[in-house]
């Protein structure tokens, strides 16, 4: 899978689901693209890398949200 074909897919996916959720197990993400664990990783990783994912972290957990969106992004840009 291109890189550009995975972007798509998970921009598409999270978008329609923003409304509900905004942040994303990595078997989430992996389930969109309908790949394997190890083959999926390489696409999210650059989709991170390219600012299109970012991460989010409890200390314990690790999830993935679209760049800027969430109730986390909005609370990191208040002064």
């Amino acid at each position: 899978m291109e890189l550009a074909e995975a972007k798509e897919k998970i921009v598409d996916a999270l978008t329609k689901k923003a409304k509900t959720k905004s942040k994303f197990y990595f078997n989430d993400l992996s389930a969109i693209l309908e790949l394997k664990p190890r083959e999926a990783k390489k696409l999210i990783s650059k989709l991170v890398e390219d600012e299109v994912l970012e991460y989010w972290s409890s200390g314990s957990t690790t999830m993935y949200g679209l760049k800027g969106q969430g109730k986390q992004a909005a609370a990191e840009h208040e002064d």
